[in-house]
């Protein structure tokens, strides 16, 4: 099966065991992962191997594989397993999601080494819950370590709204940081859960509520109750739509941070994610101009996504389909303040 791998020749027009190597060596030399025990291994979109990544969670290898034709080649996924179960000793289980198949449960994944999963990770000395079938999706974001480090430092004895919250790793961050309440907000219980199981791993002071509400009538109830918050996130889906509106981040994001503007106290931060990976940045900066035109609110900074993610200057060999400069990553994080006209705070 060496012999199977290495005859695999990828665009860069190296074979892939002697890429793997170069990224997990680049990736054991990143001082900013010393703190994790979550770290993408390999993003083959932009390091050469398009439609495979690797994410290590603790102890546990997840293999996701986006390639339809290359889906049926299980000796290829073990021998990366294998790979990586040398390189590292810490792996004791690998999981291969394939993300195109039509089986649900392969989109979740299966075990192809080992035979349990890690329950939870850590970062920064905080417990998050993990369940890395959840979904086709792992519960928790490597690509946003950066942000939850911003909230680290920021939160203290803020009340935080976390929208589109998912599994509610940054509310969980901003409890860890001291914040007085975080309302955790998403319209799927089971993700829900994963946060309230990280709220159980960690021993905060702040209090943490879960709202299982719709985006729309969630922001209309809490405006017409004349809440305000120390600070909004809003890291909404590509694309969704209920009877009661519709989430486009391509045509309408404009939209939704206006709808979430009103709850944002004065002085305020309100934290915006757009992961559309066919959005340029410049377009998005030109949205983010037109909504700090009033002075009301105002661009603070944006928040990079860790090398890992995107990959490194000696490692990366093809760029997004659209680019994403002045982000580093088709998933733009921006972070801007609050000045409101009455001046009323959270």
């Amino acid at each position: 099966m060496t012999k199977l791998l290495d005859s695999i020749i990828i665009d860069t027009g190296s074979n892939l065991r002697k890429t793997l190597e170069t990224c997990l060596e680049l990736r054991s030399t990143d001082p900013s992962l010393e703190t994790t025990n979550v770290k993408r291994l390999f993003n083959g979109f932009y390091e050469g191997f398009p439609g495979l990544t690797v994410d290590l969670f603790a102890n546990s290898l997840v293999i996701s594989e986006h390639d339809r034709q290359r889906a049926s080649a299980e000796a290829i996924h073990l021998e990366i397993a294998r790979f990586y179960s040398a390189a590292l000793p810490e792996v004791r289980s690998v999981l291969l999601k394939l993300r195109h198949a039509q089986d649900p449960e392969q989109r979740k994944g299966k075990l192809i080494l080992g035979e349990e999963l890690p329950t939870f990770v850590q970062e920064n000395g905080v417990n998050y819950a993990l369940n890395l079938r959840l979904n086709q999706d792992f519960s928790f974001y490597p690509d946003t370590r950066n942000l939850r480090h911003w909230l680290s430092l920021h939160m203290k004895n803020a009340r935080v709204l976390n929208c589109f919250a998912y599994t509610g790793a940054l509310g969980i961050a901003a409890l860890a940081a001291g914040a007085r309440e975080v309302i955790q907000t998403d319209l799927n219980q089971d993700f829900l859960a994963v946060a309230a199981r990280s709220q159980a791993l960690n021993h905060f002071s702040g209090s943490m509520r879960i709202l299982k509400q719709d985006f729309y009538p969630m922001v209309a109830g809490f405006k017409s109750q004349s809440q305000l918050f120390d600070c909004v996130i809003l890291d909404a889906p590509l694309f969704s739509r209920t009877h009661r509106g519709r989430v486009d981040l391509l045509q309408n994001w404009h939209g939704l941070i206006n709808k979430v503007r009103p709850l944002t106290g004065h002085e305020g931060w309100l934290v915006a994610i757009n992961n559309a990976l066919f959005l340029p940045g410049k377009d998005l900066m030109e949205s983010v101009n037109k909504l700090t035109a009033d002075a009301y609110l105002e661009a603070s900074e944006i928040i990079p996504i860790p090398g890992d993610v995107s990959g490194y200057a000696q490692s990366v060999v093809a760029f997004p389909p659209a680019d994403p400069a002045p982000f580093n990553h088709p998933t733009k994080i921006i972070i801007m303040r609050a000045c409101r006209k009455d001046g009323k705070r959270a």
